[in-house]
């Protein structure tokens, strides 16, 4: 083998880790066939983004940012050590026609911003008002693999009050937000963050009940470098006033981060967070027991229509809701469906599996879910999750305030849940669970021993089938159950490259 294949194949290894991707070729542009057998490596640099967290003068702001324990060191020949970081930095706002909300005021960044100096530990920084930016940033070396930061957000009044929660997301090309909304009581905004130092350009379609919605300003919609974009609904069609939509956001070049801000004059606000890529069946964790209201919204993207059997798994098994067993989806339309006395006092898992296995169609779905009754309401949003593959994290949790829901829909399944280092103290502790097959196992006491702060929960499988996790927070509030749920997202720390083979054969 030549010198410079070789380099080529050591350094392709080496950008696997970094991006969690690479593509080997062969000289004559065959795929080289013998980059086998694969190894996991951790993932030297991760990237995350976090939109705009209020408008409101009055929010009040925590990010906490996170790298679980126990990936493994960088892979070796990856070049010169240099120390770990993990960082955010403000964004510059941008607008587009079409409407879209920029304050106007100098962006102010959180102090110390979130920055994790070891695995193990959550750290926490504080912003206040309207005017903190939005913020991208990047981990390398051992903080890389599993980084995560939550952005937390009370807003104790006003028209978007509420408690907003959100994942900070990695940067990609395709996102779906179904129960997104241009009704009169809604005013939805779709963040498009842009990471890098080149220019990114994306696309908006909305889709409502009777197919996509006449539109403008959504298409080749620009976002600068290192800048955000939000774009009001609304404004993008003469079609408003629809209550169930589910936007797509593409890009042609580039990539953003992405997430709707959901903000109802009646009943709160919360971010939509991207919904899991189009599939046959779909599980919305963590339904909260004493949900007033639930709406599931679904939207089948391809050719076929899709017909839905619509599930509650519980603790003690998988039931059928009353009055709402199934759902039909028309190809390239968004169907909704409000499904009363979900929950009945236990906190459940919505299932959707096509009606016909025969019959299997892709869609995406979210659920908007209400707490509490008359002028004491708060409003969050589930979407569609895929199960947690190697693991998964979500920080800023509360003693006394979250909830763990962990659902199997297939098979019995053991997962080892980690609760952190509390943020200003205290010993991490974990606990082997076991989920039995069609079941949702709750956990509310897992905290770490002598805990100060917040601290971060983590999910790995052990064995057994697929396991679907989300995270409640409740921080009520002047009689207002304030509350927002994340799910559990697999953290990529790893990444499958080949292996670099070496010969040591005569070099030419």
């Amino acid at each position: 083998m030549k010198r410079t294949n070789l380099s080529l194949i050591v350094g392709a290894t080496a950008l696997a880790a970094v991006t969690g991707f690479a593509a080997l070729t062969a000289p004559d542009g065959t795929a080289a066939a013998e980059a086998k057998p694969t190894t996991r490596l951790p993932v030297e640099r991760a990237g995350l983004v976090c939109p705009v967290p209020s408008t409101s003068e009055v929010a009040e702001t925590r990010y906490t940012s996170y790298t679980p324990t126990g990936t493994g060191s960088a892979p070796a020949g990856s070049g010169k050590a240099e120390p770990p970081t993990a960082v955010l930095r403000p964004a510059a706002s941008g607008s587009v026609a079409g409407g879209t909300g920029t304050t106007g005021k100098k962006p102010t960044a959180p102090k110390a911003p979130a920055t994790v100096t070891a695995p193990g530990k959550p750290v926490t920084a504080q912003a206040e008002g309207g005017s903190v930016p939005a913020l991208t940033g990047a981990a390398t070396g051992t903080l890389a693999p599993g980084w995560t930061v939550q952005q937390t957000t009370v807003v104790p009044a006003g028209g978007a009050r509420g408690l907003l929660g959100l994942g900070c997301g990695a940067p990609d090309t395709d996102f779906w937000f179904p129960a997104s909304s241009t009704d009169k009581d809604r005013q939805d905004y779709v963040h498009l963050t842009n990471p890098d130092d080149t220019a990114a350009v994306a696309d908006i379609e909305l889709y409502g009940p009777e197919g996509v919605l006449k539109s403008q300003f959504t298409e080749g919609i620009p976002v600068p470098a290192r800048s955000t974009v939000p774009v009001l609904l609304s404004t993008l069609t003469n079609e408003a006033g629809r209550k169930d939509l589910t936007v797509h956001v593409t890009t042609r070049s580039g990539r953003v981060g992405a997430a709707v801000a959901a903000a109802d004059d009646k009943l709160g606000s919360d971010w939509i967070a991207p919904a899991a890529d189009p599939a046959s069946s779909a599980v919305l964790p963590g339904i909260p027991a004493d949900a007033t209201a639930v709406r599931l919204v679904a939207f089948a993207p391809g050719d076929d229509d899709a017909d839905l059997k619509v599930q509650l798994v519980t603790a003690s098994g998988t039931i059928v809701p009353a009055g709402a067993d199934s759902l039909h989806v028309k190809s390239g339309m968004t169907a909704a469906v409000d499904l009363p006395n979900l929950t009945r006092g236990a906190v459940g898992s919505l299932l959707l599996t096509p009606s016909d296995p025969k019959k299997p169609t892709p869609v995406v779905a979210a659920l908007q879910v209400v707490r509490g009754k008359g002028a004491n309401t708060e409003i969050a949003f589930i979407p569609a999750t895929a199960a947690v593959s190697a693991r998964a994290t979500v920080a800023d949790n509360r003693a006394k305030a979250s909830t763990l829901s962990l659902t199997a829909p297939g098979a019995d399944a053991q997962v080892k849940v980690t609760a952190s280092a509390g943020s200003e103290g205290g010993t991490p502790v974990s606990k082997t669970v076991t989920v039995k097959a069609g079941t949702t196992t709750v956990l509310t006491d897992l905290v770490p021993e002598g805990l100060k702060g917040s601290y971060a929960l983590t999910v790995e499988p052990v064995s057994g089938g697929k396991v679907h996790a989300a995270r409640t927070l409740a921080l009520p509030e002047d009689g207002i159950p304030m509350f927002t749920v994340q799910t559990f997202v697999d953290d990529r720390g790893t990444v499958e490259v080949p292996s670099a083979h070496q010969d040591l054969g005569v070099l030419d």
